[in-house]
């Protein structure tokens, strides 16, 4: 049923998203990813930035990352707050928020500050641990307030292959230690986890892998190819906290989310880099 307010509007307020990410240049990741996926799933969404990536096309593409001033990156997520938060008065609450690169220790303290006094009732975070590029003791240090600082605060989390590795602590090899890392991770968080393993296991199917507490769910597709596409883990990420915005149970979420990102994975975009990037389109 539609609602018609004194505005003239014709149809109920969308959901409201918000991802707290970076901005990657190409337009194939990141926050630029999450927004596409929002507006293609149906959702209202914010971006608010932690920082800046280009990759570096004379330095074998590595990452040149430029972190957003901390007084940024909260005067951000004040706006964003007081427009659609609890105490707003918005129609559509904003809800509803994942999380995606954040890069530095100090962003991650900033962060954690705003979902602790946010009251969001979903948190997805998508776990990047490591920037290609990045000086190997500031990476560690970033990796090691992820897991004390945001893990804990996250309702939903969706780790690539290396990631569910670091973040359980086991070796990935196969379907089956990728199901034993799920359910450890979610024993750490207390999160419901969607560990992806994609094209890096073996075998014919792209295959993830979700447990929460009580479901343990394989979801395979066909592999569109045996190299990784730029955005996949970020556009999955984005699609679950769309679905969720708009009131699909984890599961539901995980299995939408599968399917989208196979589709865009399938009308993927070529271009001069070394990769190619996930098309939200895709579906359509």
């Amino acid at each position: 049923m539609t609602s018609v307010a004194s505005d003239n509007r014709t149809t109920a307020a969308p959901a409201v998203v918000l991802t707290i990410a970076g901005s990657e240049a190409t337009g194939g990741a990141g926050a630029q990813a999450d927004l596409k996926t929002f507006q293609e799933l149906g959702v209202f969404g914010i971006a608010n930035l932690t920082c800046i990536v280009s990759f570096d096309p004379n330095n074998e593409w590595n990452h040149r990352f430029v972190p957003v001033d901390q007084d940024v990156i909260a005067h951000q997520l004040e706006a964003t707050t007081a427009a659609y938060g609890a105490a707003s008065g918005a129609p559509s609450v904003l809800d509803t928020v994942k999380i995606g690169m954040l890069g530095s220790p100090a962003t991650i303290s900033t962060v954690a500050s705003a979902l602790s006094a946010g009251a969001f009732g979903n948190v997805v975070l998508d776990p990047v641990l490591i920037c290609k590029g990045q000086e190997p003791g500031h990476a560690l240090d970033t990796d090691q307030a992820l897991q004390t600082q945001i893990l804990p605060l996250a309702t939903f989390v969706t780790p690539n292959h290396f990631e569910a590795e670091s973040l359980s602590g086991l070796e990935i090899t196969d379907v089956e230690s990728l199901k034993a890392a799920a359910i450890r991770i979610h024993e750490l968080s207390g999160a419901t986890v969607l560990a992806k393993g994609g094209v890096r296991l073996s075998g014919p199917d792209a295959v993830d892998v979700f447990y929460d507490g009580e479901t343990l769910e394989v979801l395979a597709a066909p592999k569109v190819g045996e190299v990784a596409v730029s955005g996949a883990g970020c556009s999955l990420a984005a699609a679950v906290t769309a679905e969720l915005a708009k009131g699909a149970s984890p599961l539901e979420a995980a299995r939408s989310a599968k399917e989208f990102v196979t589709a865009g994975i399938r009308n993927r975009v070529a271009s001069g880099a070394p990769f190619d990037a996930l098309w939200q389109g895709g579906p359509r």
